[in-house]
């Protein structure tokens, strides 16, 4: 049973997970600066790099829930597992999530990283689609967050950790391809899509898929995650990246980006997933396709991709909670059942708010 639940980070997803928990749990949140806003749960301002004012904060709690950038999250991880509180966060960084992984091994709490929207949610929604088949041959798994009216030759704007983005088209993506679970180079395999009479391109980028290449080796014929862009992102990010070599200098491509790219109020969450295999002995094809947009919750307006990640991690601490998924060790995300998920108290969301066809 989880009661006390500290949030690390409280910037424009973490705002919100400790909101949506605090509906159900005591939370405390814990941030660098000052909070600028009243939310309904306690604050503390902190270091949250500095180990002491993570120990002091996690003394009394019975679950963190990290959204901070992935670098900071392999230590937050080691001083849960070494203090027995369970662990969740929204991580899409390869390294970090194979280093819980290792972790998770003698842990006596529960580790259950990379819990947002991609990787998260598009990892539960695709297994509740291969799940109906007796035969799996393809599984295509796409996600986009982008701004709803897109400016300029990019196309976007920073509405999550600029950090991540960078991480993600820089390292390299793990797929199965022809049957054999490989690296591909980000930024490739580019494809054009059309979702809602709209065209997007959709290439390769790393983590999207967490665990699931491991999970489904020597099953699959194909298995990859592309992001989601405006046609034309994709190569002005190979220009920036490669040509001009920022991707020696990731703070910089960062800072570059930040001050080119403001953020934006209306943006979209664009989900697609499509399963290809075997049912009852016939070839068949199911897919998954939504939107999700700005919604108001209590009066305050949230960004389509802070809500969708926050609902996603709120939903898997709260089923964790609930005792309806394990308590203790990895949880991997592709483990947790979707229709368990989409009727959860946070998951139902995913629901509620989707944009009407």
């Amino acid at each position: 049973m989880i009661k006390n639940i500290g949030v690390l980070g409280l910037g424009k997803v973490g705002s919100l997970v400790a909101t949506l928990l605090s509906s159900k749990f005591h939370v405390e949140g814990m941030d660098q600066y000052e909070a600028k806003e009243k939310f309904p749960f306690e604050i503390v301002k902190g270091d949250v790099s500095n180990d002491k004012n993570i120990r002091d904060f996690l003394k009394d709690k019975d679950a963190v829930v990290s959204c901070l950038p992935y670098f900071l999250n392999i230590k937050i991880a080691e001083t849960a597992v070494d203090m027995g509180v369970h662990y969740f966060d929204l991580t899409e960084d390869v390294p970090t999530l194979n280093a819980i992984l290792k972790m998770s091994e003698n842990s006596n709490s529960v580790l259950a990283p990379q819990c947002g929207l991609a990787p998260g949610f598009i990892g539960i929604l695709g297994a509740g689609l291969y799940s109906k088949f007796s035969e799996v041959r393809s599984v295509k798994l796409r996600v986009g967050a982008l701004p709803l009216h897109p400016m300029g030759l990019l196309g976007y704007s920073f509405t999550w950790s600029a950090e991540g983005v960078i991480n993600e088209y820089l390292n390299d993506a793990e797929v199965i391809h022809n049957g054999e679970r490989k690296m591909l180079s980000s930024l490739n395999d580019l494809e054009i899509i059309n979702i809602n009479g709209r065209q997007y391109e959709a290439f390769l980028t790393s983590g999207g898929l967490g665990t699931m290449c491991e999970t489904m080796e020597g099953k699959v014929d194909t298995l990859n995650y592309k992001t989601i862009r405006y046609p034309g992102h994709r190569d002005g990010m190979k220009l920036l990246l490669y040509d001009l070599l920022l991707k020696d200098d990731r703070k910089l491509a960062k800072d570059i980006l930040n001050n080119a790219l403001p953020l934006v109020d209306e943006d979209i969450v664009l989900v697609y997933a499509a399963v290809e295999g075997m049912i009852d002995g016939k070839l068949r094809r199911k897919e998954f396709s939504e939107s999700y947009r700005r919604i108001t919750l209590d009066n305050k307006d949230w960004r389509a991709i802070s809500w969708t990640t926050a609902c996603s991690i709120s939903s898997v601490v709260d089923l964790v909670s609930e005792g309806k998924l394990k308590h203790k060790g990895f949880i991997k995300q592709e483990e947790i059942p979707f229709d368990l998920f989409i009727n959860s108290h946070f998951g139902s969301m995913y629901e509620k708010y989707k944009d009407p066809k």
